[in-house]
């Protein structure tokens, strides 16, 4: 069996070698016969646009051979003849560098190369051409067209029964092309359970079917199929994806997210239940909108923060607005991608360079987001939250008793105050603010400067900046000798730490002569203090203070400015006197200014029970923290927008443009009623907006694409081979006609997804062998245009799925956090360790797995699953030695053979013959034929049991659907 392997991989191997040479020796030909090298053309098409004598970018000109000599900015030549080693044209090329937008494909790379080496025939100067873009009438930005299916002659009887197959096989005719007679029941059944369930179908199913007689075995199958389970976790975790959804944060620090498992299992749920898709996105944008108070509705927000999250922190305004950009940036991308088929974020800096789509869509749907930020939520039960519901009323209406009492008690004083309160504020200074708080005072000599905090305007104590200015003297004007570069230091008698940067609210920043960064104290009840030190004694005069010296945060930490405040001097740090507080100043308007009133005007008596009040509220309010914590969930957060959205100039969030208002794209603006919300409009009628929008009847993008993906998992290729670009730089079409059809059945069908499955099984193109024909390779050798049904390889789930199935220790616990095949490490940044031993904890499906991102973990980073850092509309397949060496080696799979040995064992009994059977039932579904049976029999007693088991593992047929 082993032999048979290495031969067939041998053949193959040779067989490539040899395309490969004869692909070489066309092209060359090519260049030698033609009169003008085609690689002229593809310079003059790709690369002249940029690199000619009037542009010249990097000071390179590729119009003429001398120019292309001559080289660019490097000073090395851009090309020699025969050389590519010393040609800087091709090591661009050849390093996908150049173009940078959009590298050379395989094919014009081998026309570059054969022409260099065959000596650069140069025939002319080349001209630069306008690179072409989309416009208006771009055929995906075009209403859904109803053309009926085909009518045709000559079409085998079992091709007309379909509309889908209609269309297909028209679309052969047409190319030249023969479909392949339908696949046995063997195969249809291998090849329907994994599509829709991810795993194989059991030996007994597969016999079940293969005799099963009724007309309808085959409608019955699906049926089941599409009601398991097993379909929930298949086609969310295809979903999963799209939508690019991760545990973990990302970026340099990369820490898991331990609740982040609620979305991808509401993911699944809803697969399952087969919700209406345009429910979903209700959901995704705006779950917690429609359904505020339900968890399973509002938990889809998850969407929304799926992505990475730079979690590392810059004190920077720059980098701090750089970072929540790129946040929004994930969530315009994605939205636009997952459901529009646009690339979006492409007009963050300017227009769209090649699709109908202006940078003010982009901010339109930058101001959808604003709201929008990363973090978690509180997602309870039904049943949590009404026992929650029920002690929280029970604590406000105790609270509501002891407020009615304080209200009544300083109704009471109110006339008194309206009376007496201008009188009170006369000769008072203003009111602290978080732009800047100055205290002058008679000059006095010092070398330590204390500042202590007994109350901000709300909240804990926050400074940017603290300045200690010298006494104005002759010939030495006033500076301030509390920064650090003048020497001076600073402590804090408690600094707020974060435990993703313990120094980001430092008391450093105090004195650091920024206005960025900002000390915080880690002190409850507003209260604080620091101490700077001067580096000598200096006579000072004056102090002065800020929360928000720039205003860059429009008065957000107005509440964390202090308001009562002390300000001491010592000489030795031993012996302290006061020479400012803010006795003298009016208090800020609101809570400050009536305790203000209530201190200077209550009796002693009123004073007294106002204080017994204010100590059973917060006895009361102390029962809050007794009750059932909540249960968060990462789902996002959402608030009202700390600004207005303005347009960033080339993307540069410190380049302010014009204001941008909440609103829709401009690209379907003739179809779709637009809409457009006012600056301040709420948070979430933002979102809600947008995702009625993007489901909106009129709308040809939502229904296109997702038809495409649905077409695209059940063939391995979308009619849209690009399935999250419908743009100009994304694959056309190769049956235009179906996918509006199919897009009108989204439609037809309530937007579920189960009907649309099982009519596109039921067609003879999805029911068709796989089996190879040379004529129509000849014609379509990607079979584009499905004259067969294309051969694919397991996903790497599937593949670690399908080990464990077989071997019979798949767990099939549902839901709930997922497993690590990992150890999990964090000191500062986390560290993902490869696990060497693998236990029961670790035998559930893959969907459940704590994927985090950039993590590549045993089969699954073989395989191409991919890390989740960006959204994965289509699966790349690659082709490694690794991936036989862990198939065949792996800790893993070792351990799944002997347990599958042990279940063959099990259920065979000790005859050879009979565990080759039930091993071969068990891997490929069906009995070993003669030869086959011969060879394992041997292998077993040559090597053992599991040897057989470890090489079925590793035959195509276990790891290909045909």
């Amino acid at each position: 069996m082993m032999r048979r392997i290495a031969r067939r991989w041998l053949c193959f191997s040779l067989a490539w070698l040899v395309i490969s040479l004869l692909v070489s020796e066309t092209l060359y030909a090519e260049k030698t016969t033609t009169k003008e090298s085609p690689a002229l053309a593809v310079l003059e098409k790709r690369c002249v646009r940029c690199h000619n004598a009037r542009k010249k970018s990097s000071g390179l000109d590729l119009s003429t051979l001398s120019a292309a000599e001559e080289g660019g900015n490097t000073g090395d030549p851009a090309l020699v003849p025969k050389r590519l080693d010393a040609s800087l044209l091709w090591e661009k090329i050849s390093h996908d560098e150049m173009p940078p937008e959009d590298p050379l494909p395989t094919e014009e790379q081998t026309l570059i190369r054969a022409w260099i080496e065959g000596g650069a025939p140069w025939e002319r100067q080349l001209v630069a051409t306008t690179r072409p873009r989309a416009g208006p009438d771009w055929w995906s930005i075009q209403p859904l067209q109803s053309a009926p299916p085909p009518k045709l002659d000559a079409i085998p009887k079992e091709w007309t029964r379909s509309p889908v197959d209609r269309f297909v096989y028209a679309k052969l005719q047409e190319k030249g092309l023969k479909p392949t007679p339908a696949a046995d029941r063997r195969t249809l059944i291998r090849r329907a359970t994994y599509d829709l369930t991810g795993l194989p179908p059991t030996p007994e199913d597969v016999e079940a079917f293969v005799t099963d007689t009724r007309p309808d075995a085959y409608e019955r199958l699906l049926d089941r199929l599409l009601a398991s389970p097993h379909y929930g976790e298949r086609w969310g975790r295809h979903w999963l994806d799209v939508v690019r959804f991760g545990e973990s944060n990302g970026y340099e620090q990369n820490h898991v997210r331990n609740d982040a498992w609620p979305f991808r299992d509401y993911v699944i749920r809803s697969f399952n239940d087969d919700k209406p898709f345009d429910q979903m996105v209700l959901e995704h944008l705006a779950g917690d909108q429609i359904a505020a108070g339900d968890p399973d509705v509002s938990v889809g927000t998850g969407f929304l923060v799926a992505g990475p999250h730079d979690t590392v922190g810059n004190g920077a305004i720059e980098a701090l607005l750089q970072a929540r950009a790129n946040d929004l940036d994930d969530m315009i991308g994605t939205t636009s991608a997952t459901f529009l088929g646009l690339t979006v974020n492409c007009s963050r800096c300017h227009d769209h360079k090649f699709d109908p789509i202006l940078q003010t869509d982009y901010y339109r749907l930058q101001a959808v987001f604003a709201g929008v930020r990363h973090g978690r939520r509180s997602l309870a039960s039904p049943e949590e939250a009404r026992e929650r519901r029920r002690q929280q009323e029970t604590i406000d209406a105790e609270l509501a008793t002891v407020d009615g009492e304080i209200s009544t008690l300083k109704a009471a004083v109110q006339p008194r105050i309206e009376a007496q309160s201008d009188s009170l504020l006369i000769g008072l200074s203003e009111p602290v603010t978080s732009r800047g708080t100055e205290e002058a005072f008679a000059a006095v000599e010092a070398r330590f400067v204390r500042f202590s905090v007994y109350a901000t305007t709300r909240g804990g104590v926050r400074v940017d900046e603290f300045e200690v200015w010298t006494a104005d003297r002759e010939n030495e004007p006033p500076r301030n000798v509390a920064l650090a570069s003048a020497g001076s230091r600073v402590t804090a008698r408690n600094t707020r730490t974060d435990n993703d940067d313990p120094t980001i609210y430092s008391p450093d920043h105090l004195i650091d002569g920024g206005f960025a960064a900002r000390w915080i104290s880690g002190e409850r009840g507003g209260t604080g203090q620091f101490t700077i030190e001067l580096a000598r004694p200096h006579m000072i005069s004056h102090v002065f203070w800020s929360r928000d010296r720039l205003g860059a945060f429009q008065g957000k930490y107005q509440g964390s400015t202090p308001r009562l405040y002390e300000v001491e001097i010592s000489l030795d740090g031993q012996s302290w006197t006061t020479v400012a507080d803010s006795s003298h100043r009016r208090p800020p308007k609101g809570d400050a200014e009536e305790e203000f009133f209530l201190d200077k005007l209550l009796t002693a008596d009123e004073k007294a029970r106002l204080k017994k009040l204010k100590e059973q509220r917060e006895e009361i309010g102390a029962k809050r923290t007794q009750l059932p914590p909540k249960r968060m969930t990462y789902v996002g957060s959402f608030a009202k927008p700390e600004e207005p959205t303005y347009l960033m100039k080339r993307g540069n969030p410190m380049s302010k443009g014009a204001l941008i208002p909440p609103g829709s794209m401009s690209t379907l603006a003739s179809l779709v009623p637009s809409f457009e919300l006012d600056l301040d409009a709420p948070e979430g009628e933002r979102r809600l907006a947008l995702a009625s929008w993007i489901t909106h009847d009129l709308n040809p993008l939502t229904p296109r694409v997702l038809a495409n993906r649905i077409w695209h998992y059940h063939f391995g290729r979308g009619i849209v081979s690009t399935p999250s670009d419908f743009g100009f730089n994304g694959a056309r079409p190769t049956h235009p006609e179906l996918l509006d059809w199919l897009a009108r059945r989204v439609h037809l069908y309530g937007w579920r997804l189960k009907p649309l499955h099982r009519e596109i099984m039921l067609t003879m193109t999805y029911r068709q062998s796989s089996q190879h024909n040379a004529e129509n390779a000849a014609i379509d050798g990607g079979t584009e245009f499905l004259w067969r049904y294309p051969v694919r390889r397991l996903a790497a789930e599937e593949i670690r799925d399908t080990i464990l199935t077989v071997s019979g220790q798949l767990d099939p616990t549902v839901g709930g956090p997922g497993f690590r095949l990992y150890k999990y490490t964090v000191d500062n940044v986390a560290t993902y360790h490869e696990r060497k031993e693998f236990g029961p904890d670790t035998y559930r499906r893959a969907v459940y797995h704590q994927a985090a991102r950039s993590v590549k973990v045993e089969l699954l980073g073989q395989y191409d699953c991919p890390d989740s850092a960006l959204p994965a509309p289509r699966r790349e397949e690659t082709t490694s030695p690794g991936q036989a060496l862990s198939l065949l080696n792996h800790h893993f799979v070792i351990q799944q053979a002997e347990f599958l040995a042990a279940r063959v064992v099990g259920e065979a009994g000790e005859d050879p013959a009979a565990q080759v059977e039930r091993a071969f039932r068990l891997a490929h579904g069906r009995a070993p034929d003669a030869e086959e049976a011969e060879r394992a029999k041997k292998l077993i007693q040559e090597h053992g049991l599991m040897i057989l088991c470890r090489a079925l593992f590793n035959t195509n047929e276990f790891v290909y659907v045909f």
